[in-house]
């Protein structure tokens, strides 16, 4: 069973920081510094940080996301309402665990020009107070999306999950020593779904949505942390009883969705497989002792995904996309 977290989290007067976006919501992605003090907007053709203020503290411009295009845009209004723009490919940006660092993937070329000639994609190391160029690599991908996972204590390391759509799924872990950064492959075909509070263990699903697993941060498995969806996911209770449907069942895959809820417990979801019977289920996963595939029990109805906050909860959206609401395992009375 969960338990509702929510009063611990109510917004307290005067700790609500409005930060506002520089283009339309679905345009990029975007993410908030630990202190609040900085939003990063990785738009179609520009990396921008504001302030709280709605004031624009850098920008990094660079190459158009929209698939053929290869205009150097210098705003957003060049291409506001063109219809050859209206669905772009997007990158993502991630901020350091100390707020000194901006990560960012975005599509090349830069200003400066592209590393190589063969290079699509770049990941880029920003100085987060005055938007330099650190570092930049070849990310070794075409994206259609990606999503940034920060070490939760070293700062100058990071996760990039990348989806190439039906062609795969590149799995980035970069590293900044002061002078160079490096992007180590842990795979082609990994969805990097979160990164364990000690920084040690990440959690992957396959491209394919068979296997979810625990690596380390070199991206091998940890012995024994390997689940594959159809040997572990038992059948919906609301699905018919095997062999009294002509139609062939769809077969159990997890989300891409979910994360660490502490070191040892992972929270992942299989909406996408439960879809045709009704009610998404969600799981926590141990991954010391037996090592079992739990389902949660919620009190209310929850319909979107899990997102993993690693101090021992997670949280979901309420069906109307307008609340957060947080959850812990319950603990059993004595």
């Amino acid at each position: 069973m969960a338990q509702l977290l929510d009063d611990a989290f109510v917004a307290r007067p005067g700790e609500r920081i409005r930060l506002p976006a520089p283009w339309p919501r679905g345009r990029g992605t975007w993410v908030v510094a630990p202190d609040a003090g900085l939003a990063v907007f990785a738009g179609v053709h520009a990396v921008r940080a504001v302030e709280p203020s709605g004031a624009t503290r850098w920008e990094v411009r660079h190459g158009c996301w929209q698939e053929g295009c290869r205009e150097t845009h210098t705003s957003y209004d060049e291409y506001a309402d063109r219809r050859d723009h209206r669905y772009p490919d997007s990158g993502s940006a991630g901020i350091s665990a100390d707020g000194g660092l901006v990560w960012a993937h975005v599509r090349g070329p830069l200003s400066e020009g592209e590393p190589t000639p063969d290079t699509v994609d770049e990941w880029l190391v920003l100085n987060a107070q005055d938007g330099r160029v650190l570092a930049r690599v070849d990310a070794e991908a075409e994206a259609a999306g990606s999503s940034h996972f920060p070490h939760p204590t070293d700062p100058h390391q990071m996760g990039l999950s990348i989806g190439e759509g039906q062609d795969g799924a590149p799995l980035r872990w970069g590293r900044w020593d002061g002078q160079q950064a490096q992007a180590g492959h842990l795979g082609d075909d990994l969805c990097l779904l979160g990164v364990s509070p000690s920084g040690e263990r990440l959690m992957t699903v396959s491209h394919d949505q068979v296997s979810l697993a625990v690596r380390d941060c070199g991206g091998a498995v940890v012995q024994g942390l390997e689940w594959d969806a159809e040997s572990v996911i038992p059948r919906h209770p609301d699905a018919p009883a095997a062999g009294d449907d002509d139609d062939e069942d769809p077969p159990a895959c997890w989300d891409w969705a979910g994360g660490f809820v502490d070191e040892t417990t992972l929270v992942v979801s299989t909406g996408e497989s439960d879809e045709e019977w009704g009610r998404s289920r969600h799981w926590l996963v141990g991954t010391t002792g037996p090592r079992g595939i739990v389902p949660v029990v919620y009190p209310s109805r929850v319909d979107s995904p899990p997102a993993a906050l690693g101090n021992g909860a997670w949280s979901t959206l309420s069906e109307s996309r307008d609340a957060l609401h947080v959850w812990t395992p319950q603990t059993p009375e004595r």
